[in-house]
This record gives C-alpha cells, sequence and structure tokens, in this order.
C-alpha cells in the first residue's frame, strides 16, 4: 500500500488472466540475484508463493519452449521487444526459479562455495531477521550511478566518490507501526573512508534541516510537505561501527506515512547550497 501504484502493463494483464497468478496477492516470499558479466547483467530469482502449474506451463508453451535438464522441467519464454529470454523451472510445489541467464541448470546445479560464499552469508545471517533486505557487493559504481540519477543540485561528486570505495552496502527495512525502519551499512577496509563518510552524510544532514527551515523553502514548500521532510530528517543518525577486517558507516531513518504522501504530492524544492566558509562544520554522531 506504501509502494507507489505502478500502470498495469497489458501483457502481464493478460497473463493474470490466463493463469491466476498475480505477484502482489499470491508471492510470499521472494530471493532476487543480480549478477554483473561487464556492461551486461543477469538476475537469478526464487520465489515461494501460490503457482497453478499447469496454467502457467500452458501459458508459457504458447510462445516458448520445454526442455529436460538434470530431472528438471525447465521452460523458456521469449520477452516481447528484448532478444534475451526467460527461463523457469519450478522446484517443488510452492517454489519457482526464474533466470534471464542462458543456462538455468547451472545456475541451480553449482552454488557458490569458499571464501566469498561465506562473506555473503554473513551479511545475509546479520539481516535476517529484517522481512526485505539488499546485500550489495561493488567494485565501485553505485555511487556513479546514484548522481546520474539524483535531482539538478542534489547530486554530491564528493559522496559518490566515497560510496564508490565501499566493498559491501547493505540496506534493510522493517515496518514498526505506521512507519518504515531503514538501516544502510557500507563497509570498507579503510577507515579514513568511513570516517570521510561519516562526516559528510552527518553535514549533509544538518544542511537539509537548516535549507528546509530557511526562508526560501518556507514560502515556497506547503507546511504540511515541509514538516514531512524535517520528521524524517530528524529521525535520521549516522554512526560508524566494527566489523572486525572492515569498518562501517550507518545510516538509520524512518520513512514515515506523512512522508510518503508528500513524496507523492510534489518534488521537494532544493535549497540553495552554502558555501562552506559561511557554515561551521557538522559534528558527527558517534556510537560504539
Amino acid at each position: 500500500a506504501w509502494a507507489p501504484q505502478p500502470t498495469v502493463d497489458a501483457d502481464y494483464a493478460q497473463f493474470v488472466r490466463d493463469t491466476g497468478f498475480d505477484y502482489e496477492r499470491d508471492i510470499d516470499r521472494i530471493s532476487i540475484a543480480v549478477m554483473k558479466h561487464g556492461p551486461d547483467s543477469t538476475f537469478f530469482v526464487i520465489a515461494d508463493g501460490r503457482f497453478d502449474q499447469r496454467k502457467i506451463n500452458g501459458y508459457a508453451l504458447q510462445s516458448g519452449s520445454k526442455q529436460n535438464s538434470g530431472g528438471h522441467e525447465i521452460f523458456t519464454v521469449p520477452l516481447n521487444g528484448n532478444p534475451r529470454k526467460i527461463s523457469y523451472t519450478f522446484l517443488g510445489k510452492g517454489r519457482i526459479a526464474i533466470t534471464d541467464d542462458a543456462n538455468l541448470f547451472a545456475l541451480l546445479s553449482s552454488p557458490r562455495k569458499g571464501a566469498e560464499a561465506e562473506q555473503w552469508q554473513e551479511r545475509f545471517d546479520r539481516l535476517a531477521g529484517s522481512p526485505v533486505f539488499v546485500v550489495i557487493q561493488q567494485d565501485a559504481g553505485t555511487g556513479s550511478a546514484l548522481a546520474t540519477q539524483a535531482p539538478g543540485g542534489m547530486s554530491s561528486p564528493q559522496l559518490s566518490a566515497l560510496l564508490d570505495q565501499l566493498q559491501w552496502i547493505t540496506l534493510a527495512g522493517k515496518p514498526e507501526g505506521d512507519r518504515l525502519h531503514v538501516v544502510i551499512e557500507g563497509e570498507s577496509a579503510t577507515e579514513a573512508t568511513v570516517r570521510q563518510l561519516e562526516t559528510l552524510l552527518s553535514g549533509l544532514l544538518t544542511l537539509a534541516q537548516a535549507g528546509l527551515n530557511g526562508p526560501q523553502v518556507r514560502g515556497q514548500l506547503d507546511s504540511s510537505e515541509r514538516d514531512a521532510y524535517l520528521e524524517m530528517l530528524k529521525s535520521a543518525e549516522v554512526s560508524r561501527i566494527g566489523r572486525g577486517e572492515t569498518k562501517s558507516i550507518k545510516l538509520v531513518f524512518d520513512v514515515t506515512p506523512k512522508f510518503l504522501d508528500a513524496a507523492r504530492m510534489s518534488s521537494p524544492v532544493v535549497p540553495e547550497p552554502q558555501t562552506p566558509q559561511n557554515k561551521a562544520p557538522a559534528r558527527a554522531v558517534r556510537r560504539k
């Protein structure tokens, strides 16, 4: 109910009519892996829910094909307007595996092992109490990607450069009453990177609150919207923690109903950036 309601794709609407399956209603749990291969990427999904296998397989065979591989009945379906294809197989009555990789059987039969798999599992275990979480292992690029998506006046080359130095980024969300408690953590082998991120993020939060309280924004932004943004900013905390061989920067904040309503109404007014000489450095919040 919190998420924006997308326009229903005509092909998906037909799929729902023919199979009786609707992901919003029939999926209970889902795990999604996105794997980069140079400039390209593939996804691999495991989902638990309620599936009418006969109807779904019949729909797939209208335009796709079926093969048996390693004891799995694998269906492959072309994508409209895309040269790539989707493959899937049912792993049980209530579980399905889906990918756009060319070899679904290889993904199912070759699980990752060794030190890298243990690093992933450590973070999965850390976040497993959250109903929704994301784990990213990056080789630089997250900060640059965020910079390209940021609205005019809100991008920060310094922040982008520091984010690109993080080896791991995790995000977890947990509903608490009428709000979503969000924890974002970035890990780096370099303590200096984490220290700089702590100072920069704390300063940005302070500047954002000052901007929203300024006369320019007060005159341009509806008071309920301004209060919603301030409410979220005031809930935010930045801290540094140790993670054994890595150091982490942690950002915690609450997404509130007021903020979601304000975000749907309009885009926030971006205050003019303040010059460093006119603004005292913000003190960072530290927690042991």
